[in-house]
Parts: C-alpha cells; structure tokens; sequence
C-alpha cells in the first residue's frame, strides 16, 4: 500500500473505532467462491471455503553472510518473480501476496480438481527451485536457497481493510487457511529428513488418488509430506540443465 500523507486527528479516530466496533451495517455473506475485490466494502465481507499455498526459503536470515545486497537482491527478484508466475497461472487464483522472502496466494477451489490443480502449483514452485540453482551455480552464486512449500484448505472470511476515504487499503483474508499454509511451509524443508511440500490433512483429503499417493503422512505434525516435482519441468532440466 502506498501513503498519501494525511494528518491524524484522535476525535476523528475515536468515532471510527466506535462505528467498526458497534455498527450493525455489517454484512457478512457465505458464498461458494470468493469474489472480486471489487465486491468489497468497508461494511461488509464473504465467507467461502478455499486454498491456500505458501512458498518461504529456508534459513533466508543466513543468505546475507553469502551475499551483497546488490546479488541479493538478483536472487529475489529472479525467485519471486517465478514464484508469482507460477500462482498466476492458476485460473482461480484470488489473491497473489509477497510478504518479504515469501510469496503467498488464495485461490477459489470449489470443486476437487482445483484442489489438485493448487498441488501442482506446489510441485511447480519446488521444480523453479531446482532451476533457481541451478542458474545461481552457473552465475556463480556458491550458496544454493532452499524452500518449504505449504498449502491448506478451509474457510477464509475476506475482508476490506484500511483507512476509509485514503485509498489506502487491502484485502484482509481471517481464519486458519493462510496461517495454516503458512505454518507447513515453515515446516517445508526444516531438517534433513523433512521433504519441501507440506499438505494439510484437508487439504490432502480432497487430492485425488493419485496426488495422494505422492505424499506420507507426517504422524509428528499430523500433515502430509513429499518431495514432489514437476514432470514436466525435470524432463526441461534433464534435456537443459547438464
């Protein structure tokens, strides 16, 4: 969000705390999807069960002790800008968000094949990692990045957020899925024996059969593990990338 300079007044403040706190013009609706942003005000807000992934690096607070700014800074921009490629490719996808050296997305999935097609976003992201390291190697970038990839189903309630009458606001998604996702994907990669994509039990439950079988259970974090990779993507890298 970008400011635009406006004084603070405290009485003003006081009566907007009150009228959010206390209005009964608040109108929340469950729906099947999630809408547009354009649906939303400052006065109402939707439920709707959905998908959440979340891709972080691993040990990101280490990588400046490898790295200047300035190559850092490469590394981030060819990551996120891949990361976010990727979500936006999903049809369905609701909201793309960069939260420092994480990328998040909310994305409808109504019907169980979105819920695979939200796995495969998953197995994409931890392909562009390989690739990443790939052009960092050849760039002579000694330090490869690791990520933790995490995805969730379950119902979000979508808010508008901000100062009203600024133009400063954003879209405000509550409720577990997101801090869910994000939780697996700390999780993601964290130790010698824990795989890159991490699946919540719903959102395991809802993959097909054969995305299922891609996956164990994690009996200590009660979730589902795998080391999945695209296809697709390692048959470029094989052909490409030695």
């Amino acid at each position: 969000m970008n400011s635009n300079y406006k004084p603070y007044n405290h009485v003003d403040s006081a009566r907007r705390i009150k009228d959010y706190l206390t209005s009964n013009k608040q109108d929340f609706k469950e729906v099947d999807t999630l809408p547009d942003r354009d649906k939303l005000t400052f006065s109402n807000g939707f439920y709707a069960y959905c998908s959440a992934i979340f891709v972080d690096i691993r040990e990101s607070s280490q990588l400046p002790n490898h790295y200047k700014r300035p190559r850092l800074a490469r590394i981030y921009r060819a990551y996120l800008s891949e990361l976010v490629a990727i979500f936006n490719g999903h049809p369905k996808a609701r909201e793309i968000n960069i939260a420092g050296d994480a990328t998040w997305a909310v994305i409808n999935t109504p019907y169980k094949p979105d819920i695979d097609a939200v796995f495969s976003l998953g197995y994409k992201a931890n392909s562009m990692a390989q690739i990443l390291n790939y052009e960092m190697k050849k760039a002579s970038f000694t330090q490869p990045i690791k990520i933790g990839i995490g995805m969730s189903y379950g119902r979000a309630l979508m808010i508008k957020a901000g100062y009203s009458g600024s133009g400063i606001n954003d879209v405000v998604y509550m409720g577990d899925v997101v801090n869910e996702a994000a939780k697996l994907a700390n999780y993601g990669n964290s130790g010698w024996n824990v795989p890159a994509l991490v699946a919540s039990e719903d959102f395991y439950i809802n993959l097909n059969e054969h995305n299922q079988g891609l996956l164990k259970l994690d009996y200590s974090r009660k979730c589902y593990t795998g080391e999945v990779i695209s296809t697709e993507m390692q048959e470029w890298y094989e052909e490409n990338c030695k």
